[in-house]
């Protein structure tokens, strides 16, 4: 038996024709699947991302050859002496090696710190992505690399029987400057990971939640839900015609 005045249930299709019925804040922009392939083709969605992090690691390498000049410029030297046919360390007791290890890590320290801070100033508007933290991770790696082969190569000759050559008996020279403990390759690129994570944090764009699916206006169904009988024009007359009519 039908209540009197009971406006009958809406289609589907009625329901998704409603005019004022608000979109699905979840779905995904239209043009775009799951998988990837919508109307702009995916080689053209990475290619910027590619542009970004090709040129932070450009960047990185530009860094290296200022890290190896300061490197080869400022590292302690450790002396040598030429005693006949024997080459001898001046100063034994000499900490010159590890002051040279630990230099090159201060300097790389400052290399990641000032690369990560310049990232992400000039990303931050485009909200950064995956492409800055590689191409940090990778150029930092790389300027490493590249500082500590090009400051050998600045700093004083490795061939120390020509240098010994050179300088003849009781002559005094420098030894090349080397790192000790490649381990600090890795400073400069897990410094500028930890510095882009604590800035995106603290100072990175921000893009507003969409609302909540159960945020409806106070009296309004969600969008897509179906309509009850207690919904749509006549609620209030068709439920106390209903309960006259009962009785």
């Amino acid at each position: 038996m039908t209540v009197p005045n009971t406006p009958p249930d809406p289609a589907p299709a009625d329901v998704q024709a409603v005019p004022d019925a608000a979109s699905d804040p979840f779905a995904p922009p239209q043009g775009v699947t799951d998988l990837g392939h919508g109307t702009t083709p995916l080689g053209q969605r990475l290619l910027p991302e590619v542009r970004v992090g090709a040129g932070v690691v450009i960047a990185c390498l530009v860094a290296g050859l200022v890290v190896a000049g300061l490197w080869a410029w400022l590292a302690p030297k450790v002396p040598l002496v030429v005693d006949g046919d024997r080459i001898l360390y001046a100063d034994p007791e000499g900490e010159q090696r590890a002051g040279a290890d630990a230099l090159f890590v201060l300097i790389a320290l400052g290399a990641g710190i000032v690369t990560a801070l310049g990232a992400f100033l000039v990303t931050r508007r485009r909200g950064g992505g995956i492409s800055v933290a590689l191409g940090l991770t990778i150029g930092g790696l790389l300027g490493s690399i590249g500082a500590w082969r090009i400051g050998r190569w600045l700093g004083p000759s490795s061939d120390l029987i020509g240098e010994a050559r050179r300088v003849g008996d009781g002559g005094h020279f420098d030894a090349s400057i080397d790192l000790g403990a490649l381990g600090a390759l890795l400073v400069w690129p897990m410094t500028a990971m930890v510095v882009l994570l604590m800035l995106s944090a603290a100072f990175g764009k921000r893009e507003e939640d969409p609302p909540p699916y159960w945020g409806a206006p106070m009296g309004a169904a969600p969008a897509g839900a179906p309509l009850g009988p207690w919904d749509g024009p006549g609620t209030g007359s068709g439920t106390e015609t209903g309960s006259g009519t009962g009785h």
